[in-house]
Order: structure tokens, then sequence, then C-alpha cells
């Protein structure tokens, strides 16, 4: 009973991973892009910029933290897109699924994923920016000297 409840268990956590891919990182595949050129990965990050459709298909830009990735799309993939990362908001973390490749004939010879499914892992949310008080102070403070010196240079041309 006990090892079969082992097996099944193995079998679960096998199928969990193969189902659930770790994702490549933008510097490894630029880095290897010869070796992953043609072959179908994973890879995760902050959906940037805008989705720029083009017919039935959209481009959108992936970033995980240290570069950003181009990926062709299925304009219907990209509805479950909410927010895209700007300086106002920060984007929705994806993990798209697709070919790789380092120098895309369809596109110009640009390196990109040609998606075949995504995955929505996190919400993106807006940002809401607090102004720095010690700025702000600094700011304050420069500007009466500013002032200060401007009246002293109109009092001495008089």
């Amino acid at each position: 009973m006990k090892k079969s409840f082992y097996l099944s268990v193995f079998i679960f956590l096998a199928v969990l991973n193969y189902c659930y891919a770790q994702s490549i990182s933008s510097s490894e595949l630029i880095n290897n892009a010869k070796f992953y050129d043609g072959k179908v990965v994973a890879y995760g990050g902050e959906v940037i910029g805008d989705i720029m459709a083009r017919g039935n298909y959209a481009w959108i830009n992936v970033n995980d933290g240290q570069e950003a990735i181009g990926v062709w799309i299925d304009r219907s993939l990209t509805a479950d897109i909410s927010y895209t990362g700007s300086y106002k908001t920060r984007g929705d973390w994806v993990e798209i699924t697709g070919a790789f490749n380092r120098s895309c004939l369809q596109h110009g010879g640009d390196l990109d994923i040609h998606a075949q499914a995504i995955r929505k892992i996190k919400s993106g949310r807006h940002i809401i920016e607090r102004t720095n008080i010690n700025k702000r102070n600094l700011a304050v403070v420069l500007l009466g000297i500013l002032g200060l010196l401007w009246i002293l240079k109109q009092l001495k041309l008089k």
C-alpha cells in the first residue's frame, strides 16, 4: 500500500514538473541562441510597453528583469493581459511557451519567440508614486536661496 502511494506521488510530481517547466532566462537565450534556435522554450517575465496588434497577431515585449524579448503571439491569447508595464503600472507577469528564433526570417532577422501558449502567473497593478520628503525640502531650500540671490542682484543693480 505504501509503495503504491509513494509511486503515485512520484508520478504526480514528475507530471507536474513536466507541465510547468522552469522558464529560461533572457540571458540564457541570448548567450546560447544557436543552441535554442527553433526549439520550444518557456520564458517568463513582465509584459512591458504596448500590445501592438498586427492583424490576427500581436507583438508584446516580455522582460524578465535582465533583458526584454519580443514575442509574436496570436491576438486572441493577449485577452488575459490586463496591465502592461510602464511608468505608472507594473505589468502582468506571464510565462510564454513557444518557438525561439535567433534570427527570424519572417520578422527581418530579429531574435524573437513565436508563442504557442501564454499563462498569466501574476496580475499587474497601478503604481502609486510617493513624494520623497527630503527631495521636496531640498528643492524648497534651493528655491529660497535662488530667490535671495536674485533679490540681492536686483538691489545691487540699482
